[in-house]
């Protein structure tokens, strides 16, 4: 059994990026019409594409609700970039939830937020280490970030339940590669030119060339980064995304993406309106572009991003703003192509199949 895993047939409904918003989670599952245990009348699967935790309010209370239907088999699951962050011990913004070492800075963004009982962690990460990067069928994939062949080919063959292990084995592979460069002496170089916490928004950095070529390099010489947290290129203007300064910007694989099958994603923060800041890296990159908010996307329409942001509803909130007015839920349902939010909202998806070339 490997990393990329066989979806089931059948009715699915793949739920987005959630973010430790456990009410909205509540709400959707409500209105899709699954049971406390992930359970269907009608014999639908829920598949979550990653992205469980951190940011958001309640990150236990999610994840108590998803593991059940987990371990039972009555939901699917691939892992994000955020989960690989739990399992690799690697604290990262938005995780004071679990790690005692964010309390303190994450608390002036994210409180209050509820912290997950010592008693919970073994099981938790044990489930999570259980599951796989990607899954397939015939018509249709489902990965975190990104579905580039090559970086699948190579998790093809890492067998299920080597994400961590894997994953640390390429990070070390980058590091070695950094250290014949000499990265890290230069990027202390740079930090003594430039002293302000790369977190801190308030301060715009220069251009830092050997920050982006350290983040360029565990990117792209890491294929389960890739397929987690997308595929990335070097950027001359620093911007803000994931809570710091950012040298490398992402890229829009789907406008390289060749095969029929669908694919649906998440990650990449899309908005059913433009309206409010730009805050996370997919607007500003704008990766859609003219894209539609219901659209489909790709050179061949076939790729979906499903993560409507529910994730920016702490940014909402900090600002005293309806956190539900513009950050939303969603799953996209299977064959139907239909969307439903977690206010109740519908919507059928849009340009499935169009071509790039057809759009323009």
């Amino acid at each position: 059994m490997s990393l990329v895993q066989p979806l089931p047939p059948g009715p699915l409904d793949i739920v987005g990026d959630i973010h430790g918003e456990s009410e909205a989670l509540d709400q959707l599952l409500g209105h899709l019409g699954y049971d406390a245990l992930g359970r269907h009348p009608q014999g639908r699967r829920l598949v979550f594409v990653g992205d469980f935790c951190d940011r958001g309010p309640d990150s236990p209370g999610v994840l108590a609700r998803v593991v059940p239907m987990l371990e039972s088999g009555h939901a699917l699951a691939v892992l994000g970039n955020h989960e690989i962050n739990l399992l690799r011990e690697d604290a990262k913004d938005g995780s004071g939830w679990f790690f005692d070492s964010r309390v303190a800075s994450d608390t002036p963004k994210y409180a209050p937020f509820a912290r997950m009982p010592l008693c919970d962690i073994p099981d938790t990460l044990a489930l999570l280490e259980r599951l796989p990067i990607a899954m397939e069928r015939e018509d249709l994939r489902v990965v975190h970030a990104a579905w580039r062949p090559q970086q699948i080919a190579m998790a093809r063959e890492l067998p299920l339940g080597s994400a961590r292990s894997a994953y640390d084995h390429y990070e070390a592979m980058a590091a070695q590669q950094a250290q014949v460069n000499k990265v890290a002496e230069r990027m202390r170089a740079e930090r003594q030119q430039w002293p302000h916490d790369l977190e801190d928004r308030n301060w715009l950095p220069p251009f830092l060339p050997a920050h982006s070529e350290s983040e360029l390099a565990k990117a792209m010489v890491n294929p389960l980064k890739v397929l987690t947290s997308g595929v990335e290129r070097e950027c001359r203007n620093p911007f803000y995304a994931g809570g710091k300064w950012r040298f490398v910007e992402r890229v829009a694989w789907w406008n390289e993406y060749e095969d029929a099958q669908a694919v649906v994603v998440g990650h990449y923060w899309r908005r059913l309106n433009r309206g409010g800041p730009s805050f996370h890296g997919a607007q500003a990159e704008n990766l859609f572009g003219q894209t539609g908010p219901l659209s489909w996307h790709g050179r061949r329409g076939n790729v979906f991003c499903v993560d409507y942001s529910v994730g920016g509803r702490w940014n909402a909130r900090l600002a005293g703003e309806d956190p539900q007015q513009r950050f939303k839920l969603a799953a996209m349902r299977w064959p139907e192509r239909r969307l439903v939010f977690d206010d109740g909202a519908q919507a059928d998806s849009e340009e499935f199949g169009v071509t790039a070339a057809a759009a323009a």
